[in-house]
């Protein structure tokens, strides 16, 4: 039987190294998985294998490697769809259980066999199937780019390098985690104004469909003139019944078209720079890149990452174009060495405050705490934002419904009043 030598990492940290017996190379390495250890590097010793044999193994390893890299995401995944929506649960999963000792391709090993959930028990599956190979678990995520997106590969990574995975797992679950709320509490915000909007699309169709047609009965049977207010309402009704259709057509065709338009680089920017200067929207837009900007870098850099790639990366997070390009120009000033604080207030993409606060943190040579105190800050800013945009919102689609019902129960009592007036004195 080969043996094999190899050095590894062990789940402190610290690289070890050493020999076993194993029948190749992929049983070698899924002893040492098995034996809590990530593998850096592996080769048989002894040389029982002629040097033309060891290349052909070698390259036919390499060849099954890339087969395995070249897989589509349905193939690798037996068809199930994967979403980035599944990492928090995966993350949270494995964190759970290295922090219980195992290290994480058995911990890997043991939810690919564990987890029920279609989804997440193929995406355990093809990790393992990749660990297994001998691949690093940053690699193996890096397989699956709907799920990770880089920051995530690049903290995993850093983590294993340190050996300090589980405090990687740890602090990206709780950037991950206080994210997804801030996305449920917009959701939760715009509940009440859509539900308002389909109440007041019910009014209209009941109206339409059911309330009219007898209003127009009961008109023509009193045969009387109608006050103008009546005939606008009836005018109203006729136009929506006959060409209501129409208008829907076009202003679906007209939101398709927009929609299509902002999906363009230009169009996004254009559609971006718009938003900024709306009142309540604006602002809002601007405590939104001040958080994604303070939490992604704040994690980056307290997770080893280098500040140029930390940069970079937060560069991506930022989701307003304009804010973005802005925050391109920065970057490549501070990566020439100009301070983050001045080139960033150069932008004037964020408010003098954080600066301020950039600026005390570069000073001090400590910037990460400056940048979690502004990340608590802005969650709250964002937050209290969305209470104000939601209620707006709410507010305006409820005073429209009022009006509209208003309108119309103001337009029927004076028909009313003025048949019944033009009765009397008939």
């Amino acid at each position: 039987m080969p043996t094999f030598a190899y050095s590894a990492r062990g789940a402190n940290g610290k690289t070890v190294q050493g020999s076993l017996d194993a029948p190749g190379r992929r049983d070698a390495l899924r002893l040492l998985t098995s034996r809590g250890l990530t593998p850096v590097n592996l080769s048989e010793a002894g040389g029982g294998a002629a040097p033309s044999a060891l290349a052909k193994q070698a390259k036919a390893e390499t060849a099954l490697a890339r087969r395995v890299e070249l897989k589509t995401d349905a193939s690798a995944t037996g068809g199930v769809r994967l979403r980035r929506t599944h990492r928090l649960e995966f993350l949270a999963a494995l964190h759970e259980l290295t922090s219980s000792g195992l290290s994480a391709g058995e911990a890997i090993r043991l939810l690919a066999s564990r987890v029920k959930e279609p989804a997440l028990k193929a995406l355990c599956g093809g990790l393992w199937e990749r660990i297994g190979e001998g691949a690093t678990l940053s690699r193996a995520l890096g397989d699956f780019p709907q799920v990770f997106d880089e920051s995530t590969l690049n903290l995993i990574s850093a983590g294993e390098a340190t050996g300090n995975l589980n405090d990687v797992l740890d602090r990206l679950i709780r950037h991950l985690t206080e994210q997804r709320e801030l996305q449920r509490q917009l959701a939760a915000a715009m509940a009440y104004p859509v539900f308002l909007s389909v109440v007041a699309f019910g009014v209209v169709l009941f109206f339409l469909f059911f309330l009219l047609p007898r209003l127009k009965q009961l008109f023509a049977a009193l045969k009387g003139d109608l006050p103008t207010s009546t005939k606008i309402l009836i005018w109203l009704a006729d136009f929506a019944l006959h060409y209501g259709i129409f208008v829907v057509m076009a202003a679906v065709f007209g939101l398709v078209t927009f929609w299509r338009w902002r999906q363009s680089e230009a169009g996004r920017k254009t559609t971006d720079n718009w938003m900024l200067h709306i009142p309540l929207l604006g602002p809002f837009c601007v405590a939104q890149t001040v958080l994604s900007f303070s939490q992604t870098l704040s994690v980056l850099l307290e997770n080893g990452i280098t500040a140029s790639e930390a940069l970079r990366m937060t560069e991506r997070q930022v989701g307003n174009r304009v804010h973005r390009e802005a925050f391109t120009t920065a970057t490549d000033s501070v990566l020439e060495g100009e301070s983050m604080s001045r080139a960033l207030a150069r932008t004037e993409c964020f408010p003098d405050l954080v600066m301020d606060q950039l600026a005390i943190g570069e000073n001090t040579g400590n910037i990460v705490p400056s940048l979690k105190k502004i990340a608590t800050n802005y969650q709250r800013v964002v937050s209290t934002n969305l209470n104000v945009f939601t209620k707006v919102i709410g507010n305006g689609v409820l005073v429209i419904v009022f009006v509209f019902v208003g309108f119309l129960a103001f337009a029927i009592v004076q028909a009313v009043f003025s048949l019944s007036a033009s009765i009397k004195t008939g």
